[in-house]
């Protein structure tokens, strides 16, 4: 097993930073499935155009997401694909460690 560089202890932290946030962390699900305008983030995840402003320009600082310009509107989009699948790898291990709330259709614990 490779031990871990300072560089790969920092990308984790900074993943690690990212998660701990709710809106954050909806923000990256939502962006697994496709790349979304902020507007379009904010109204489906509930929360002001502002708060989403700010939770992107964190997550672009954190290296998570990457914008791209596109006319009068900028796409938001995971900066690196293989995110997505990290994060549905999580997903199935928070399946594994709390069975009695998660199944693979879906969490009933709050």
């Amino acid at each position: 097993m490779k031990s871990a560089t300072p560089t790969h202890t920092s990308a984790l932290t900074q993943l690690g930073h990212a998660l701990s946030d709710g809106t954050r962390t909806r923000i990256l699900l939502a962006l697994r499935d496709a790349p979304a305008r902020p507007s379009d983030l904010a109204t489906e995840l509930g929360v002001s155009r502002q708060s989403m402003s700010n939770q992107l320009i964190c997550l672009r600082g954190c290296g998570l997401v990457a914008a791209q310009p596109e006319g009068r509107n900028t796409w938001y989009r995971l900066a690196d694909p293989r995110l997505g699948s990290a994060l549905g790898d999580l997903l199935e291990l928070v399946l594994t460690v709390d069975p009695d709330c998660c199944t693979p259709e879906g969490c009933s614990c709050r």
